[in-house]
């Protein structure tokens, strides 16, 4: 039996919160591919989470792993950036959080996730930031999984399948919105999907998931046409009333003020794309590439900025096409955008 699923619709895995488990299962209820983010959780939560997703749908569903960071961060630079934050920190009574993170916290907890899903498998476990080494693919593959590999460009999607021989690849278009799934830490390159996916195709026969900039049916069709074998979308999903995303997230994406999404390192050290705000816009140009370490000096100020619902102090992760998102329910959603 074919693990793909009744829609062409996968649903991305957002790291932070949106992904919660009702959402992940009312997407796979609804005949798509639910996804939870295993991103900043502990190994017990990503069990618990896949506990109760497992309680809310009996249809297949994926978890998102983090590729441990590979950035050799310059120490100097992070504390230099941290100083800079100090009166955002002040204006909003909190202190930026440490410049140097600790060793568990840098590969956010990438081996006890590992053993966590190898116990209790999804159907699928996808993998950002790099691919997996062999063993663990093995290991997840002979436990039944699907193991998905995201890529950025044809090097990476040769890498993940000679590397890891992952079952298919989730190929990030630049239009995508949060993180940038590139193997290294670069504002370099960045194809759009549909250049991407006819690149990769090229080269592999693997089942391919095409993620970036879709919104509407006419987009989940004419990537299908050309040779995806779903969509993978996240931004559609973000305002859905079982999505976990924070109130100030989902009304910026509604707020017409917020007028453009840009590429940034400003919030996590990693390029990240989200509408441009504040924070963004004086920023932006001086965090330095040191992931997570950014991630975690930012930390206090970005949830102090959604406690006082001040949208302009956070991350807003967004695609392209963040215009269209709705607060329809989910099911409506994959309903929507899977093509009769």
């Amino acid at each position: 039996m074919s693990p793909w699923p009744e829609a062409p619709i996968v649903q991305a895995p957002m790291a932070g919160g949106p992904s919660a488990p009702e959402l992940a299962a009312a997407v796979s209820n609804a005949g798509g591919l639910g996804f939870l983010a295993a991103g900043y959780k502990t190994a017990e939560a990503v069990r618990a989470e896949i506990a109760r997703t497992r309680e809310l749908t009996s249809r297949p569903f994926g978890t998102n792993v983090f590729m441990p960071s590979r950035d050799d961060a310059d120490p100097a630079a992070v504390e230099g950036y941290r100083v800079r934050l100090g009166p955002e920190a002040e204006r909003l009574g909190v202190v930026p959080g440490p410049a140097n993170p600790s060793a568990s916290a840098r590969d956010d907890g990438y081996d006890a996730k590992i053993a966590a899903l190898l116990d209790d498998p999804p159907a699928f476990v996808s993998f950002t930031f790099g691919t997996p080494a062999p063993d663990v693919a093995r290991a997840l593959q002979g436990r039944g999984v699907t193991v998905v590999v995201t890529v950025t460009n044809v090097d990476e999607a040769l890498q993940a399948l000679r590397t890891s021989g992952a079952d298919a690849l989730c190929l990030q278009g630049s239009e995508a919105g949060g993180h940038r799934a590139s193997f290294t830490n670069t504002l370099d390159g960045g194809l759009a999907v549909r250049d991407l996916l006819a690149a990769v195709r090229a080269v592999t026969d693997r089942p391919l998931i095409a993620a970036g900039g879709a919104a509407t049916r006419a987009d989940v069709a004419e990537l299908l046409g050309l040779g995806a074998v779903a969509v993978q979308l996240g931004t559609a999903f973000v305002r859905c009333p079982e999505s976990g995303a924070n109130a100030v997230h989902k009304a910026a994406l509604a707020d017409p003020r917020f007028a453009s999404t840009a590429v940034t390192r400003a919030f996590s050290g990693r390029p990240a794309r989200g509408l441009v705000n504040r924070f963004l816009t004086e920023h932006d140009a001086h965090a330095p590439a040191a992931y997570p370490d950014v991630h975690f000096v930012t930390a206090p100020l970005r949830k102090a900025a959604v406690a006082a619902g001040d949208p302009d102090g956070v991350n807003l992760w967004a695609g392209t096409s963040w215009r269209h998102a709705t607060d329809a329910p989910a099911a409506e959603i994959v309903r929507s955008l899977t093509p009769p």
